[in-house]
C-alpha cells in the first residue's frame, strides 16, 4: 500500500501505510490521563476508527476540548439510545433539549406515576452501566441503501426509516455497537468503556442524561435551575405531537406532499397567540406595568418579538414605545476591554447605565426628554434632536442582551417591570437520538442574517461566534430565571427556509480554514432537511428578520 505522511499535534510527521487506521497512530490517554476520545484530521472531527487514506495532520481530543466533548455527549446520547432500544424496542425515545451539560430525554413509557418512571430509569441507567463495563467496540460500515432501509424496518426504527425517504444515496454510512445501528450524524468514541461519567436523573415525564461540562470532565455537577424554560418546551413538545411533525423526515413528508404552507401558518398562529398571552398578562399585572424588557441570545429574534408585541399591547389599549439598549453604548474610549485588551462591546459597562436609567424614570414621570442615539461611525453616544415623552397608557418595550440584568434598570421599581426572555426551543429532532440545538438554529439564522444585510461571510459570522456565546454565557444566561415569561421563538420549518442560502454560505468555508470543522458539521445537519420556499413564510414572522422582505420596520 501507499506510504502517507500523519503529523500529530506537536510532533514530527512520519509515514504510515494507507488504511492505517487514526486509532493505530494515536495514544489512548493523552498526558494528563484523560481518554482520547476523537481527533481533528485536515480540520475535520472524527472518529478513532476511520482509515487514513491521504497526507493528515491529526489532533487528538479529549472530553476537554469544546469538539472532543460534543464527541463524548453525543456518544452518550448512542449509548442511551441503544440501551432504550433494548430494553423498549416498541417505545419512542427521544434526546429532547439542553439542561446545562446535560440533555432532557423521553421513553413513551405508558406509565408516568413517579415510582414506575424512577424504576424505569433505573434499569436503563443500569443497562447502560453493563455496556460500558463491557467496553463494546462502536463502529462504522458502508452498507447498500437497500441494506440500511431493511435494517431499520426489522428493528422498527422509523425515525431512521423517515429520514431515508427522502434520500437516495447508493450507500449509507451506519454507527454500530453489536446488534444496535443507526444512521452516522457524528464522530463517536471507539468504545463504550471510555463513557463512564455520567448519570440518569429522573425529571417531569423522562430524565436529564447529565454528563460532565468540559471545565471538569470528572464530575458530574447538580442540575441548573430553569423550570419556567422547561415548562415552555414540554408545552412546545405536546404541540408537536399534535400537528405530527417533531422529526425532520415527517417536517420532509409535509413539504414532498405540499401540506408545508398549512403548517407554516399553524406555527406562525402559536407565535401570535403566545405573544397575545402574553400581553394579557402585562396588562392584567398590577401595579401597572411601566417597562417590559426583553433580552435573550444572538439571533433568538428579540427584535422581531419586541416589535410584534408592541401591536398586541396596542390591541390591549396600550401606547407603546420603542427603546433600543444600543443607543446607550458609552463608546470606544470608556468602553471596557477583555482580558486580551480588546474592546468588550458585550460587557454591561458597555452601556451609559446611569443615563439610560434617568432617561427611563424621567419618561415614566411624564416628563418630554431628548433620549440618546448612538453614532456607529463615531463611535460617540449624541442626544437626538426630537423630545420623547410617554403618551397616556404608554408602556416602555425595551430589548437588548442585559435586559434581564438588575443592574441594567437599577433605579426603576420591580413592581413596574415586566421582563420576558427569548429563545429558540425546537422541539424538532433530526431523529430520535439526534437533536437540533438551539445555538445551532441561532448560529445559522445569524449567518444567513449577516449575509442579507451587513455583508459578512459566513466565514466572518463562524470566526466571531466563539465571543458571541461567551458573552452569552457570562451576560445572558445566568438571569435568564429572572424571566417573567419565557417566549419560544423557534420555527419547526426554518431550516428547511434557510438550508439553501446557508449551504451556498459553509460551502465559501474552505478545509484550510479553522472554521471548517463547525462549518462541515452545519452543513451535515442541513443535509437532512428538504428545501422550503420561502414565499410561505409570512411577511411579519421572526424569519422575516433573517431572510429579508418583512413588514416591519427595522
Amino acid at each position: 500500500m501507499n506510504a502517507i505522511s500523519v503529523t500529530i499535534h506537536g510532533q514530527a510527521p512520519v509515514m504510515v501505510s494507507s488504511g492505517t487506521l487514526l486509532r493505530d497512530v494515536l495514544p489512548t490517554v493523552n498526558k494528563d490521563g484523560l481518554p482520547v476520545v476523537g481527533a481533528i484530521v485536515n480540520n475535520m472531527v472524527q472518529s478513532l476508527c476511520i482509515p487514513l487514506m491521504a497526507d493528515v495532520t491529526v489532533k487528538p481530543l479529549t472530553a476537554t476540548d469544546e469538539h472532543g466533548w460534543n464527541v463524548y455527549r453525543a456518544s452518550c446520547c448512542f449509548l442511551m439510545a441503544k440501551a432504550a432500544h433494548e430494553l423498549f424496542p416498541d417505545l419512542e425515545c427521544r434526546v429532547r433539549n439542553s439542561v446545562g451539560p446535560g440533555l432532557y430525554c423521553t421513553v413513551a413509557w405508558p406509565d408516568l406515576r413517579e415510582d414506575a418512571l424512577a424504576d424505569n430509569v433505573a434499569r436503563l441507567k443500569a443497562a447502560m452501566q453493563e455496556m460500558v463495563r463491557q467496553d463494546l467496540a462502536i463502529t462504522y460500515e458502508l452498507v447498500t441503501y437497500e441494506a440500511a432501509v431493511n435494517r431499520f424496518r426489522d428493528a422498527h426504527q422509523t425515525d431512521k426509516l423517515n429520514l431515508l425517504a427522502h434520500r437516495n444515496p447508493p450507500a449509507v454510512s451506519l454507527t454500530c455497537c453489536g446488534d444496535y445501528r443507526d444512521i452516522s450524524q457524528t464522530a463517536l468514541v471507539p468504545r463504550t468503556g471510555i463513557l463512564k461519567r455520567f448519570d440518569l436523573v429522573p425529571h417531569a415525564e423522562g430524565f436529564v442524561l447529565n454528563i460532565p461540562s468540559s471545565a471538569n470532565p470528572g464530575e458530574l455537577l447538580p442540575l441548573p435551575p430553569g423550570e419556567h424554560l422547561f415548562e415552555v418546551y414540554r408545552e412546545h413538545i405536546e404541540w408537536g405531537k399534535i400537528v405530527g411533525v417533531t422529526t425532520v423526515g415527517q417536517l420532509n413528508q409535509t413539504i414532498l406532499e405540499k401540506r408545508a404552507a398549512d403548517f407554516v401558518q399553524t406555527i406562525e398562529a402559536l407565535h401570535n397567540k403566545k405573544l397575545d398571552r402574553i400581553a394579557d398578562r402585562i396588562t392584567q399585572r398590577r401595579p401597572p406595568v411601566r417597562l417590559v424588557l426583553i433580552a435573550g441570545p444572538s439571533s433568538a429574534g428579540k427584535t422581531t418579538t419586541a416589535k410584534r408585541l408592541i401591536t398586541h399591547l396596542r390591541v390591549n389599549g396600550h401606547n407603546p414605545i420603542l427603546i433600543s439598549t444600543d443607543n446607550y453604548f458609552v463608546g470606544d474610549e470608556l468602553n471596557p476591554r477583555d482580558k486580551d485588551g480588546s474592546l468588550d462591546y458585550e460587557h454591561i459597562e458597555a452601556m451609559d447605565l446611569p443615563r439610560l436609567n434617568s432617561d427611563l424614570l424621567r419618561l415614566m414621570a411624564g416628563e418630554a426628554v431628548r433620549m440618546r442615539t448612538f453614532d456607529f461611525k463615531r463611535k460617540q453616544g449624541l442626544d437626538q434632536d426630537h423630545e420623547t415623552r410617554l403618551p397616556p397608557d404608554g408602556i416602555i418595550v425595551m430589548e437588548g442582551i442585559h435586559s434581564l440584568n438588575p443592574q441594567m434598570s437599577a433605579d426603576v421599581p420591580k413592581a413596574a417591570k415586566f421582563l420576558i426572555y427569548v429563545n429558540t426551543l425546537t422541539q424538532l429532532g433530526i431523529d430520535g437520538g439526534n437533536r437540533i440545538s438551539t445555538a445551532d438554529t441561532r448560529i445559522i439564522r445569524r449567518m444567513v442574517r449577516d449575509h442579507q444585510f451587513r455583508n459578512r461571510s459566513a466565514f466572518d459570522t463562524l470566526r466571531l461566534w466563539k465571543s458571541v456565546t461567551r458573552g452569552e454565557r457570562r451576560w445572558i444566561y445566568p438571569y435568564q430565571h429572572h424571566a417573567d415569561a419565557v417566549f419560544n421563538s423557534s420555527l419547526d420549518y426554518e431550516l428547511a427556509v434557510l438550508k439553501p442560502i446557508a449551504t451556498l454560505l459553509l460551502n465559501q468555508i474552505k478545509p484550510w480554514h479553522e472554521e471548517y470543522i463547525e462549518a462541515r458539521r452545519l452543513s451535515g445537519l442541513l443535509h437532512n432537511f428538504s428545501s422550503l420556499s420561502a414565499d410561505v413564510v409570512p411577511g411579519d414572522s421572526i424569519l422575516r428578520e433573517t431572510i429579508g422582505n418583512s413588514l416591519l420596520e427595522y
